[in-house]
């Protein structure tokens, strides 16, 4: 059996899937077209701590669990949140955080809770937590190629609303207010969901370095800075994180499906 810590050892590279274009996760940046986000630091950060360099591969978001199990990726760090049908392909390190599910439709709309939505059609990704949290919430979901495209048909009235992360949905509803047709975030969450990093199964020794990695940055404090420098208090999300590295046995949540 191939140990793929010991590969990536060798060949002095971890090879890191990531989005290829959700800001403030993974995007290009418009004026060096580096790709750069929270998830592209942490890859880093993590590359660092290896002694290897960090190479970062976009993937679309249907293809981040397909691409780390047939090894094209060593690890996919990209918003991956953790649901039963992905732990059966794939095995999630430890959690970084914990995010949220949000749904936004017009700020016009009546409603004011999810509940108010069910049978309602709801825009999101293609392939990802939002689209089950639709489902879920016995919604009529609309999929889509990206979040954009999700925003556009609230915009043009193909759907009432549309889910997304905080982060997201918190960007989308400011931009709103200045162009097109103003949206508002629903308070309640749609669903809560651990976000971690996926690998292929059956890799012991790359589990237990992510996960020791992950602690040690974490107490280090230096996930504390990267989150800060992507969705902090200077920032537009204006977010702060209180969660801590802990192992997903110790977490209270409802996994999805």
């Amino acid at each position: 059996m191939a140990d793929q810590l010991a590969d990536i050892m060798q060949r002095k590279e971890l090879r890191c899937g990531t989005f290829a274009d959700v800001t403030p996760f993974a995007a290009p940046d418009p004026k060096t077209r580096a790709m750069a986000g929270f998830d592209v630091d942490l890859c880093r950060a993590i590359a660092k701590r290896w002694g290897v360099e960090a190479k970062i591969s976009p993937l679309s978001v249907e293809a981040r669990v397909p691409e780390v199990k047939l090894g094209r990726v060593d690890i996919t760090v990209a918003n991956l949140a953790y649901t039963l049908g992905r732990a059966q392909q794939i095995q999630f390190s430890d959690p970084c955080y914990i995010a949220k599910e949000m749904l936004a439709v017009k700020a016009s709309d009546p409603g004011a809770t999810k509940a108010d939505f069910k049978g309602k059609r709801l825009a999101s990704t293609k392939g990802s937590t939002s689209e089950l949290a639709i489902k879920l919430n016995e919604s009529d979901p609309l999929t889509l190629v990206d979040t954009g495209s999700a925003y556009m048909a609230v915009q043009q009235n193909k759907a009432v609303g549309m889910v997304a992360n905080t982060m997201t949905i918190t960007k989308l509803v400011n931009e709103s207010k200045t162009a097109g047709q103003p949206l508002k975030m629903i308070e309640e969450p749609m669903v809560l969901q651990p976000i971690g990093i996926g690998m292929k199964k059956d890799e012991p020794a790359l589990l237990a370095k992510v996960n020791e990695t992950l602690l040690m940055l974490d107490q280090a404090g230096e996930i504390n800075q990267l989150w800060d420098k992507w969705f902090g208090p200077n920032t537009e999300f204006k977010m702060t994180r209180t969660d801590k590295v802990v192992p997903l046995s110790q977490l209270k949540f409802t996994p999805l499906p």
